[in-house]
C-alpha cells in the first residue's frame, strides 16, 4: 500500500500539461458537403484519458466525432483545420507538452458556400489551397511537440522527415492501410522516432495500451 501511495504521490509531483489534438477536420465545400478522412479520434482519445488517468491537466481538443470525453479531461470542440489551430494556440504555454493526433485535412476548398450547393451549381473542379500545418505552426517558446504520422507506404522515412522539419521531441506513425490498426481499430502497431534517429518500435496493442506507452515515455523527459 505505501509503494502505491508513493507511486501516486510521484505522479502528483510531475504532474504536466497536454494540450492533445484528435480526430479528423471538416473543410466545408458548401454547408452540407465537405472534405474529410476517416479517423475516429480513439486514438487522441486514449491518450487524452491515460494522461489524465496519471494525475495530469489535460486539454483536449477535439474534431467531429462521436467519442464521450475521458473523466477529468476539459473539452474543446472544433470542425476544421484554421478552428484546431486557434484553439490549439490558445491553449498553449510554457511548460506545455501538444500531442499532434489529429488527422488534420491538408487542403480545404479556396471557397466554400454557406448553404447548400444545388447539383447544377456545383462548380466542375473545386480549387484547394493548403491549410495551416498545426504541430509546425506553434512557435511559443517551451513547448514540447509529439506528433503522429500516419501513413500507408515508407511509414519510417516519411515519419523521420516530419519528425525533422516541425521540430519534434518524438514522432509517432504507424501504416493505416493495415487492417486491423488502421482508422476506427482498436488496436494499433506503432513505432516512436526520435530527431537522433532513434527507432522504438511497440508490438500490436489495444490503443489503450499504446496510450499508456505513449504518456509515459514523454513523463521520462521530465
Amino acid at each position: 500500500m505505501l509503494g502505491v501511495l508513493q507511486d501516486e504521490s510521484e505522479v502528483r509531483r510531475r504532474a504536466m500539461r497536454f494540450v492533445i489534438t484528435a480526430g479528423p477536420t471538416r473543410e466545408h465545400i458548401d454547408a452540407v458537403r465537405f472534405l474529410s478522412n476517416p479517423s475516429t479520434g480513439k486514438m487522441g482519445f486514449a491518450i487524452a484519458e491515460a494522461a489524465a488517468k496519471r494525475g495530469h491537466e489535460v486539454v483536449l481538443i477535439a474534431g467531429p466525432v462521436v467519442l464521450k470525453t475521458p473523466a477529468g479531461v476539459r473539452r474543446v470542440d472544433v470542425v476544421s483545420a484554421r478552428e484546431m489551430l486557434k484553439a490549439v494556440c490558445a491553449e498553449c504555454r510554457p511548460g506545455t507538452v501538444l500531442a499532434g493526433v489529429a488527422a488534420v485535412a491538408d487542403f480545404r476548398p479556396k471557397i466554400s458556400a454557406k448553404r447548400k450547393l444545388h447539383k447544377g451549381e456545383m462548380p466542375g473542379a473545386i480549387e484547394l489551397v493548403h491549410n495551416p500545418d498545426i504541430l509546425a505552426s506553434v512557435k511559443t517558446k517551451g513547448v514540447v511537440k509529439v506528433g503522429f504520422a500516419a501513413e500507408t507506404d515508407d511509414v519510417l522515412a516519411s515519419a523521420a522527415d516530419k519528425c525533422r522539419r516541425k521540430n519534434l521531441r518524438m514522432i509517432v506513425a504507424n501504416d493505416v492501410s493495415r487492417r486491423g490498426i488502421g482508422f476506427g481499430a482498436d488496436d494499433n502497431e506503432v513505432a516512436f522516432l526520435f530527431p537522433d534517429g532513434a527507432v522504438e518500435r511497440l508490438p500490436k496493442m489495444t490503443k489503450r495500451a499504446v496510450a499508456r506507452r505513449i504518456v509515459e515515455r514523454i513523463e521520462s523527459w521530465f
